[in-house]
């Protein structure tokens, strides 16, 4: 992206957010021992400045804005390489670059200035995540409750901002659809050929990279038989049996923005069974993408996505009672794309033009060793809806 992109990003969420606007960067985390696990940047920090390394802060104060620079020891900056002034000036498109001396001496200013400032609050969702979070965001506001009466959480007004995706966003989910599309194909293409599930991750890593693409965008799920009843299953192990279906959820990162699609292949002749689960999630996929548009209550589309698939459960003689539905679908039946591959959409009441979310309907049967999982990715049009993955078949 261009620091145009970014330098445009700011000026809008300014213009939203009355008060100055302060974040951090993600912190390294510990991958082993002495070995970090791989970065991956909070994605409104990296909305805001397009920085890509750790530690880093972000000022913003109506249309100026300031990125601080962490304190890098020789050590570190030998071992880990570091970003410089004038690279973070040229990435990001920031007035200026200032070292951590020089940024508390701005939000002392700041604070006699403004009694409130705005931050990211506490991750709301964090109980349900099983790790822990990054600790960067909450260290920051710590040391900001020092220097000004009110915290406001800009999380929620940061995501409204992002939920309508821009052109050049859309270019680069589109770009990152068309790898996965294309690593897709191939692998379905010579299905057969492979032994392990190991073998189709190793495929699809192939082509991310080797296109030049950072590579995947989450961790890729290739699961066969039973394990697709794990929704979030990454092992990938597994020997492949002729007698199973092999899910696949997997999405290439490209220029920051992630393709999230899912298909569910035959690995040998499919039994009718499995062609009838198949079949029923195949079709409540088209029959719930046909709903969206904009101006489509999010109420009233979850209350259709649940009549759809609650007739698709009853046909399949698997809805014997109320409970039994989230047990057979247990999952959401849609979330927003961007930066974050499960984007916040800011809690719409409406579908607005813009917006891109996935659709995966998706059955699993864990008695009779069947999990089936079908995904798009669909852009909210002026006029209705564009399944911008609509070039990969979805049959078995």
């Amino acid at each position: 992206m261009r620091a145009t992109f970014f330098t445009d990003n700011r000026r809008r969420a300014a213009e939203f957010i009355d008060g100055p606007l302060i974040l951090s960067a993600y912190a390294s985390m510990q991958k082993s021992a002495d070995m970090a696990a791989s970065f991956e940047q909070e994605a409104n920090f990296w909305w805001l400045t397009g920085i890509e390394a750790a530690d880093w802060r972000l000022i913003i104060d109506g249309q100026k804005s300031w990125l601080v620079s962490p304190a890098l020891s020789d050590h570190h900056a030998i071992f880990d390489g570091s970003l410089s002034a004038d690279d973070a000036k040229s990435i990001s498109g920031v007035d200026a670059v200032i070292n951590a001396k020089e940024a508390a001496a701005l939000i002392a200013e700041l604070s006699l200035k403004y009694d409130t400032v705005f931050s990211l609050g506490d991750d709301p969702h964090k109980e349900h995540y099983g790790f822990v979070v990054n600790p960067s965001g909450a260290t920051l506001y710590k040391e900001l409750t020092k220097s000004f009466g009110n915290i406001e959480d800009c999380r929620l007004a940061l995501a409204r901002l992002r939920a309508i995706k821009q052109p050049e966003e859309i270019t680069a989910i589109k770009k990152a659809i068309t790898l996965t599309i294309e690593a897709f194909e191939d692998v379905k293409g010579r299905i057969a050929t492979f032994s392990y599930e190991y073998q189709v991750e190793a495929t699809f890593s192939y082509h991310f990279r080797n296109s030049g693409a950072k590579g995947h965008a989450y961790e890729p799920i290739v699961a066969s038989g039973k394990n697709a009843c794990t929704l979030h299953y990454v092992h990938n192990q597994d020997q492949l049996k002729e007698d199973e279906l092999l899910l696949l959820d997997i999405g290439a990162s490209v220029d920051g923005y992630p393709a999230d699609i899912t298909r569910t292949y035959q690995l040998g002749k499919p039994t009718d069974r499995q062609r009838q689960v198949h079949a029923a999630v195949e079709s409540a996929h088209q029959e719930i993408i046909s709903l969206l548009k904009p101006g489509l209550s999010v109420v009233e589309y979850h209350e259709k996505v649940d009549e759809i698939m609650k007739q698709k459960l009853q046909d399949l003689g698997i809805l014997n009672k109320p409970e039994d539905y989230r047990t057979y679908f247990p999952h959401a039946i849609s979330h927003g794309l961007g930066v974050d591959v499960h984007d916040a959409l800011g809690r719409p009441t409406e579908f607005l033009e813009g917006m891109i979310l996935t659709v995966e309907p998706g059955i699993y049967i864990p008695e009779e060793g069947i999990g089936v999982r079908i995904e798009d990715d669909i852009l909210i049009t002026k006029d209705g809806h564009e399944n911008l993955s609509a070039a990969l078949p979805t049959s078995l």
